[in-house]
C-alpha cells in the first residue's frame, strides 16, 4: 500500500512540475518574442498609442486595450446579476429535483464552442440590434449610424458564455453556507428575501468573487466569438454601439499575413495581455484573502 501512495504521490509530483514547466516557457517565448517591439517602439507609446496600423509602422494598443474592456466590463454588467440571481434561484428557491436539471442545463452552456456563439451572434443578434436598437439610437443621435457589430454585440454573448462559471460556482458556495445560519435568521423574523440577500449571499461572497474573477478571466481570452461579431476596428469607442477591436481578436485575425516585426508586434500585445491576467489572478488572490481574514 505504501508503494502505491509513493506512486500516486511521485506522479502527481511529476504532473505538477510538468505544468510549472510549460507555463514557464510559454511566458518566456512569449516575451522573448514580443519585448524587442517593446524596446525598440517604447512601452508606453504602445500602450498608450492610440493608432494600430502596423503596415504603416504604427503599433499603438489603446483602442485594442479599450475594446477588451469595453466589451468584458459590458459582460459583466449583464453576466454577473444575471448569474447570481440565478445561483441564489437554483440554490434556495427552486425544488431540489428541479434544480439539478437546470444546473445542469446551464452548465452544458459551457460545453458549446466559442465559434457556435460567435456564429449565432452574427446571425441573430447583429441584425437585431441593426433593426431594432439601431432606430431607437438613431432617434437621440441622427448623425449615428451602426452595422450592428458592436460593444453591445459582444457583452451579450460573452454575458451568455461566463454564465456557466458564475451560476456554478456562486450556486455551490450558497448551497455550501451552513444551514444554522438561515435557520438563525429565520428565527430571527426576518422573512426568506431577507434571509438570501443580507445573510446568505454574504455568507457566500468567498465564492462569489471567486466565480465572477473566474468569469471576467474568461470574457478577457475569449477570442472567436469576439471576432465575428465586434467588428474588429481598431478605434476607442464612442458608445456601446460602435464597433471595436480587442486584443485576443486582434492576434487571431493578424498572426496568419503577419510579417516579422509585425508578428512581434502582436506577440507584444499577448505580453500585455498576459500582464492583465496574472494582474486578475492577483486581485483574486489579495480579495480572498482579505475576505478570509475579515470572516475569521
Amino acid at each position: 500500500m505504501k508503494t502505491y501512495e509513493r506512486i500516486i504521490e511521485k506522479l502527481i509530483l511529476i504532473s505538477a512540475v510538468v505544468a510549472t514547466i510549460s507555463v514557464a516557457l510559454i511566458t518566456i517565448f512569449i516575451f522573448q518574442s514580443g519585448l524587442p517591439v517593446l524596446a525598440s517602439y517604447g512601452v508606453f507609446d504602445f500602450i498608450l498609442g492610440t493608432t494600430w496600423s502596423p503596415t504603416n509602422g504604427s503599433y499603438g494598443i489603446l483602442p485594442l486595450i479599450a475594446g477588451t474592456l469595453s466589451v468584458t466590463f459590458g459582460a459583466l454588467v449583464i453576466g454577473i446579476p444575471t448569474g447570481i440571481a440565478c445561483a441564489v434561484f437554483l440554490a434556495e428557491i427552486l425544488p431540489a429535483k428541479w434544480a439539478k436539471g437546470f444546473k445542469s442545463a446551464i452548465e452544458l452552456l459551457a460545453g458549446i464552442p466559442s465559434v457556435v456563439y460567435g456564429f449565432f451572434g452574427l446571425v441573430v443578434l447583429v441584425p437585431a440590434i441593426r433593426n431594432y436598437i439601431l432606430p431607437i439610437y438613431q432617434f437621440f443621435n441622427p448623425d449615428k449610424s451602426t452595422t450592428g457589430f458592436s460593444i453591445l454585440a459582444g457583452a451579450v454573448i460573452l454575458a451568455i458564455m461566463i454564465l456557466p462559471t458564475i451560476v456554478s460556482i456562486s450556486e455551490n458556495s450558497i448551497a455550501a453556507v451552513p444551514r444554522e445560519y438561515k435557520e438563525a435568521s429565520l428565527a430571527l423574523g426576518a422573512n426568506k428575501m431577507e434571509t438570501i440577500i443580507k445573510v446568505l449571499i454574504p455568507a457566500a461572497k468567498s465564492g462569489i468573487i471567486s466565480s465572477i474573477i473566474l468569469g471576467m478571466g474568461r470574457a478577457i481570452g475569449e477570442t472567436m466569438a469576439v471576432l465575428l461579431i465586434t467588428g474588429n476596428m481598431a478605434k476607442i469607442p464612442g458608445s456601446i454601439l460602435d464597433p471595436v477591436a480587442t486584443l485576443t481578436g486582434t492576434i487571431a485575425m493578424e498572426m496568419g499575413y503577419a510579417s516579422p516585426t509585425h508578428q512581434q508586434a502582436l506577440f507584444a500585445v499577448g505580453i500585455i495581455l498576459f500582464v492583465i491576467i496574472m494582474l486578475l489572478n492577483i486581485i483574486a488572490q489579495v480579495s480572498m484573502k482579505g475576505i478570509g481574514g475579515k470572516a475569521s
